[in-house]
């Protein structure tokens, strides 16, 4: 189902020491979803992945029928990846991605560096706490994804906004630009795509994400047609919008 997170691998061997009485996943867990979204199932069997490609990754979980629960950010030094699996598990998630990057040390190269810089000053003094190694820390991020009932159209959109973050009004640019289209969902069998701009469904405008969701509601079990713009072309699809 994951096959197409780009760069991810699955964490085998987990640390078996003892978790740190402080998580701070769980410390700096922020809720990205206000429905209270969580795993469909009551027992969830959390899977946790390490990557680097964050981007990537969260197109792909939305195409493969999941949505982002929040995320955590922070920085530290040698954190366990199962603190992160440990608060998954706590918020109901069915999968959480992490990804770790340098953050900042005194490297050797520095020191050597400070040694040169103080020789120039005639011998000037060195500080000996200058001299001693320190841990390495890191930027640490998590997200957290639940998998969603069937969709009843399957797509995600987004309302683009200007450079001066008004949103756009011409004639021209509105409607909603798909960010991710469900595999095998009505969308998807429609041949939608991720940057296409539904302008409307069923002679119905689209100018906001929450009108959307109303008016894919409406016509739940019924065909629709969808007017939608692709590269500044102007296409007809027809889906039938499933019913839950």
């Amino acid at each position: 189902m994951l096959k197409k997170l780009l760069g991810l691998v699955f964490l085998v061997g987990l640390h078996t020491g003892v978790i740190a009485a402080e998580n701070l996943y769980e410390k700096n867990y922020k809720a990205q979803n206000t429905s209270n979204l969580a795993s469909l199932q009551a027992n969830p069997d959390t899977k946790i992945y390490v990557s680097n490609h964050k981007d990537d990754d969260n197109i792909s979980m939305l195409e493969n029928g999941y949505d982002m629960m929040g995320t955590s950010g922070f920085e530290g030094f040698d954190v366990a990846p199962e603190l992160a699996l440990q608060h998954a598990k706590s918020i109901k998630a069915d999968t959480v991605l992490i990804y770790k990057k340098y953050g900042s040390a005194k490297t050797s190269a520095s020191k050597i560096q400070m040694i040169k810089e103080a020789a120039k000053k005639g011998g000037g003094e060195i500080d000996a706490e200058n001299l001693t190694e320190e841990p390495t820390q890191y930027k640490y991020f998590a997200s957290y994804w639940a998998k969603l009932p069937e969709p009843l159209l399957g797509v995600h959109v987004i309302k683009l906004k200007n450079a001066g973050g008004a949103e756009e009004s011409s004639a021209a640019e509105k409607g909603l630009t798909v960010l991710a289209v469900v595999r095998g969902s009505p969308a998807a069998k429609a041949g939608l795509m991720r940057g296409d701009m539904l302008l409307k469904i069923n002679d119905i405008a689209l100018g906001k994400p929450e009108e959307f969701s109303t008016v894919v509601n409406k016509f739940q079990g019924q065909n629709v047609a969808i007017q939608y713009q692709r590269e500044g072309e102007s296409k007809t699809t027809q889906a039938t919008v499933n019913r839950r």
